[in-house]
């Protein structure tokens, strides 16, 4: 196998477990059309029924632009469908630009998101029921490579490396790193309070009855990381979370944030303040959904991409807004945004009153 085909492979077999007669839905940019080939090839391979959406470059930005109300409003119903009804989806990342080229009027992006609400919110109630199995991945791009600070090549080689993709048997390398974080979760799943500590941070939330999940590539490919949702009005302290930040299209650095019985009452950005601003004012967004631990030591350096950089081994990291209903949270809303904190230098995890993680490092394990 090339590695795209092993890449098609681990996606198709490992990460959604495509079986004979079940209905996948795979949507992309065409830049990722190669890959979008592979998982095609290994889907009818496993006996799967495979749907593939391809966006043009600049097809959601003239659509805002150039549309009436009636195209803003219109959902595609292959993607409604597959919502509803199919069994697996795998979303490939495959960006055409570092940063947004342009910022729609919110009226249009609001009537826009508003219209697709109904089909997010089915979407999170059929995975957190695991009717729907998901992955989300990426394939190398300029764009992001651009954000990186990386060439393409060199891109392309950190995305392979931390998929696992030139092991000789990517999936079982990641039956490892189940079998690894499904340690932690099983300790932190008795555990109540938590608390971060660390340079600049000091907050703590419990967790008692939610429930901490193995992320180990079924989901994100990569991933390495534990997760629950903070029970909602539990949160409390400062974080600093060092690491840059994209979220649409914008970069945000140095983002600090008060908490108080589980509302942000104040943050402070050295880069990108607006943006919290605009955030902060969405519903729900000043609530966390959730608290997170990064385990992949493939991954070493932040790269701009949430969805490397959240999986950093001996990072946390907290999302505001919509929790995942299969950890039990119950807080709702538009936006996911996590933010990542640095724990390699003296960063401290305690539970019930016990220190369990010391620079990076689990020390029950």
């Amino acid at each position: 196998m090339n590695i795209l085909e092993k890449y098609a492979d681990l996606l198709v077999n490992y990460c959604v477990s495509l079986q004979p007669g079940q209905k996948l839905y795979v949507n992309s940019s065409t830049l990722a059309e190669p890959l979008v080939r592979e998982v095609y090839r290994a889907a009818l391979k496993a006996g799967g029924i495979a749907l593939v959406s391809l966006d043009f470059r600049d097809q959601g930005l003239l659509t805002l632009e150039e549309g009436s109300d009636a195209h803003l409003e219109f959902v595609d119903p292959y993607y409604a469908m597959a919502m509803q009804d199919f069994d697996a989806y795998i979303h490939i990342r495959a960006p055409f630009y570092s940063i947004s080229p342009k910022n729609a009027p919110a009226g249009r992006q609001q009537l826009y998101s508003k219209a697709r609400a109904p089909y997010s919110k089915l979407y999170s109630e059929r995975t957190a029921r695991f009717e729907l199995k998901r992955n989300l991945c990426e394939y190398p791009t300029i764009a992001h490579a651009q954000n990186a600070g990386m060439t393409l090549e060199e891109f392309s080689d950190f995305i392979f490396n931390a998929c696992c993709l030139y092991e000789e048997n990517p999936a079982e390398e990641w039956r490892k790193v189940s079998r690894f974080q499904q340690q932690i979760v099983d300790v932190l799943n008795t555990k109540d309070k938590i608390h971060y500590k660390g340079e600049n941070i000091d907050i703590s939330f419990r967790v008692k009855d939610r429930i901490w999940i193995n992320s180990d590539g079924k989901t994100n490919m990569p991933s390495g990381e534990v997760y629950t949702a903070p029970i909602e009005d539990t949160v409390n302290g400062t974080i600093h979370f060092a690491y840059p930040s994209m979220y649409q299209g914008q970069e945000v650095e140095g983002i600090t944030l008060w908490v108080k019985d589980g509302q942000v009452e104040k943050w402070e950005a050295k880069k990108g303040k607006a943006l919290l601003d605009k955030i902060f004012a969405i519903e729900g967004a000043r609530y966390f959904g959730e608290v997170a631990i990064g385990t992949n030591t493939r991954i070493q350096r932040p790269v701009k991409n949430i969805l490397y950089d959240e999986k950093i081994g001996g990072t946390v990291h907290m999302a505001i807004g919509q929790t995942y209903y299969q950890c039990g949270g119950k807080n709702q809303s538009s936006i996911h945004w996590d933010m990542i904190a640095d724990m390699k230098n003296g960063g401290e995890i305690w539970a019930n009153d016990d220190k369990i993680y010391d620079s990076g490092k689990f020390l029950f394990l």
